[in-house]
């Protein structure tokens, strides 16, 4: 059920993301990055909104999708991982678009967004498998916690307020 539940956040997430990412292509590629006067436009566009969707992603998916698996304290290595693992994403979905695009000639507005809609499709996959399993997994957060951490949330404290030249109760 957890799973469900995680995988139903992501997409509303992703949902999100898809928007700004579509939306912001075709402002940009109907606009300063046109083909007609640039001829890497398309890639471009999509790599800036690419990049956008991404930011927006990681705020959604660190503080709603996976928050109970973030890593307080970590923020910039989890930051890192999920930056890495979307540039990933970003690749994969720039590759139907090089296809459709550059090697098979189809420069249509439509077929441009067809083919970023497959790439979202097969980038998201990815990075689903990879920010559940690797960068907010469960199983990481434990292995960096001391036992009482995994009990309280917090930091085990000793049940007894010593310094060191103090003398040891029963001893």
């Amino acid at each position: 059920m957890r799973l469900v539940r995680q995988l139903g956040k992501f997409g509303l997430v992703g949902g999100v993301g898809f928007v700004i990412d579509i939306s912001l292509y075709n402002v940009l590629v109907l606009t300063v990055l046109a083909p007609a006067s640039i001829a890497v436009g398309p890639l471009l566009a999509k790599t800036v909104s690419t990049l956008v969707a991404i930011t927006t992603n990681w705020i959604g998916n660190r503080l709603w999708t996976f928050r109970q698996h973030r890593r307080r304290g970590d923020s910039a290595r989890e930051g890192a991982e999920f930056f890495a693992v979307s540039l990933a994403g970003l690749v994969i979905g720039l590759v139907p678009l090089w296809v459709s695009h550059y090697l098979l000639g189809w420069n249509s507005l439509l077929a441009d967004n067809i083919a970023n809609v497959i790439g979202l499709g097969i980038g998201s996959i990815f990075r689903f498998a990879l920010y559940r399993f690797w960068v907010f997994s469960p199983s990481r957060r434990r292995s960096r916690e001391s036992p009482g951490d995994r009990r309280s949330g917090y930091p085990q404290e000793s049940r007894r307020a010593t310094r060191p030249d103090s003398p040891r109760v029963g001893s």
